[in-house]
Parts: C-alpha cells; structure tokens; sequence
C-alpha cells in the first residue's frame, strides 16, 4: 500500500483482475453446472462444503501478491473481502465490477476502506471474516526513497495494528502473515554461533539490519515481531510465510519498488547463498495451505521460496528481469565471507505434501 502506480502499471493491474476474475466465473460456472448435472465435485484444498462458505479477508489485496492471494482463495471457494485504503483501489475494483465478463465471481468478492494504522476501523473490516491474510508493506508515498526507515516504522505499526484487530474481531480464528526471508538471514557472524542452514527458527539481527541500512529488511522483521508479541498476548491463532524475493510475469513492473529494497544487500546475499526467489503463485498457494491446516497441524513460521540464485545464468536473468546491473546483484565483493549458508524449506515443504498430496514445490 502507498505506492503510487503508473497508468501503466494501474492498466496492468486491471487487467490482471479481470483475467483473474473471469478464470474464477468460468471455474465456478463449469462447478455449477456439473453439479446439477448430479456430479458433485470440491474444490481443491476445500474438505468440506462449509469451508466453500468461508469469508475472509485480505489486506491490499490489489498488489501483486494480493491478487495472488485473492485468486487462489477464490478458485478454492471462498468468498473475499478486500481492505483498501484509496479511492483508486476501490475504482479499480469497480471497474472490475463493471466488466460483463465475471457475474459468477463478483458476487463472492468485495471490498472495504480502512486504515492499517486505525484499529476501530480495521475491527469494523474484519468482522464476519473467518480469517485474515495480512500481506500490506508501506513504500514511501512520493515514490522518491523506495523503502525508508520510516516506512518501516510505519509497517511495524500498521502489523501491530492489524494483528490487535484480529484478535478483537470476534469472527477471525486465524491471521496469516506475509513476512519476507529478509526477516531471517541477516545474521549477526561476530557472535560466532551462526548456524550455516537458515529456517524458519532463524531471526535476522537488528544491529546488523540497521548497519547495512536494510530498511526493507528491518521492517518485516520488526513487523513480523510485533505480530507474534500480540497473538502471545492475545491468543490470537498466527502464522508467518518469510518469502523470497517474489517473482512472476512482469514482477519488476508491477512491483518494483519493493523489488529494488528487497534487492539491497543483494550482493553479500548472493555470495553467501541466500538470495533466493519465489514465484508469486506459488506464494500465494503457500499462504492458503497453510492457513487451512492451521485448524490441525499449521503452526509458527515458513520459508518460501523456489530457487536459490546461485550462478552467474541466475544472476544474468534476474539482471534481465529487473533492469539492473549484474554487478549491482552479484558483484564479488564478498568473496571472503566467512559463511556460506544454505536454505531449507523444509516445514513448509512437508505440510504442503500432507494437505495437498503433491511433491515438494517450494
């Protein structure tokens, strides 16, 4: 939220929630239609018609994970309510609306105004919401300074705000938490107990997020901290997914504010074997697993990601993706690091396996 979009950008992103609301209606039409035809069939990861009744609700649910997001829970049968903060997101679901293309799908899906850092009104946008699917980051608003430490400052509030709202609505049971790998590899090596595998019990240092002026990094991790002070609080039901640097068609333009802060640091990352990527979907089929099994075995955090940029072919592609320099992401100035760490997805990976009968994809 806070990111001021390009025409073209906006066209982008209208015409990617019109692609995806007609898939849904065409998906749900064929549903309906084989139904009464006596051939019942649920929809992926449902396991009951109740769960296809389910309304939950999805912070900035028109950015680029959002829409993801939203996508996947409307493929799986819920209905969505989207927090927005502008008259510009409420315009463009509008024009969504208007499209004749989506009349099996707009009936499942709407959307509200509030601020993140006002929690009466967020109280008010949650309410009927079974769950909540927190993935809002601030980006400065002029569009000068990408992510600032302010603006961190301001997610941490807005993370705090959202996760006391969750707990005050009496309809949500569960909140999940888009965090970013960045919360766990920024590792503090003079303190000389630095594990070489980073997971989900890995925190990143502070110190060291502020030294390197990390404001990206810093800020999800605060953020993500201040979520999990309030559900121990509270008891409020949480996970966090940490992703990589989220990837997809057309990431770097639909999303490329969050991509450069994400990217700072991108050098020692690569020479220590942490920089890695995930694709958006991917993410977004993440954050809906996990927040069905979390009625059973979900619990705590998750690293997502798909690949681990490893070689100069990695790194020449995602050059080419991003419009920047090679030598701005791998650059070997770190050639002496003293750790070289590697990456496991393993929690994540086996839940998936269990509650979607699939291979290991993350």
């Amino acid at each position: 939220m806070g990111i001021v979009r390009t025409d073209d950008s906006r066209k982008i992103e209208i015409e990617e929630f019109r692609r995806m609301l007609v898939t849904c209606a065409g998906l749900h039409g064929k549903k309906d239609e084989e139904e009464s035809m006596g051939r019942r069939r649920l929809t992926a990861g449902a396991e009951n018609d109740d769960a296809l009744d389910k309304l939950v609700c999805v912070t900035s649910g028109v950015s680029f994970l959002g829409l993801a997001i939203v996508n996947q829970l409307l493929l799986r049968g819920y209905s969505v309510r989207i927090v927005v903060n502008n008259e510009e997101d409420i315009e463009k679901l509008r024009e969504m609306e208007l499209s004749g293309e989506m009349m099996g799908t707009n009936s499942r899906i709407g959307a509200v105004m509030a601020k993140l850092t006002d929690a009466e009104s967020l109280t008010e946008a949650f309410s009927g919401c079974y769950g909540v699917f927190h993935t809002a980051a601030f980006i400065d608003p002029a569009g000068l300074s990408g992510y600032s430490r302010s603006m961190s400052e301001m997610e941490v509030k807005a993370t705090e705000t959202v996760t006391k709202a969750c707990a005050t609505a009496p309809s949500v049971r569960y909140c999940v938490l888009t965090s970013s790998l960045l919360a766990c590899v920024w590792q503090n090596h003079s303190l000389g107990n630095v594990s070489p595998v980073i997971n989900h019990d890995c925190w990143s240092d502070e110190s060291v997020c502020i030294e390197k002026k990390l404001w990206f990094a810093l800020g999800k991790l605060k953020a993500e901290k201040a979520a999990w002070r309030v559900a121990e609080e509270t008891g409020l039901k949480l996970v966090t997914l940490c992703p990589g640097l989220i990837a997809g068609p057309e990431f770097f333009r639909r999303n490329s504010t969050s991509t450069i802060a994400y990217l700072k640091g991108a050098q020692e990352m690569y020479a220590n074997g942490s920089l890695a990527s995930a694709d958006v979907d991917r993410v977004a089929e993440a954050h809906v697993c996990v927040f069905e099994a979390m009625n059973k075995t979900a619990s705590g955090r998750y690293i997502c990601f798909d690949q681990v940029i490893a070689c100069e072919d990695d790194v020449a592609k995602l050059a080419r993706e991003t419009e920047m320099q090679i030598n701005t992401i791998a650059e070997n100035v770190y050639s002496n690091s003293r750790t070289r760490f590697t990456l496991s997805n393993s929690k994540l990976s086996r839940l998936v396996s269990r509650t979607l009968r699939c291979n290991d994809e993350f």
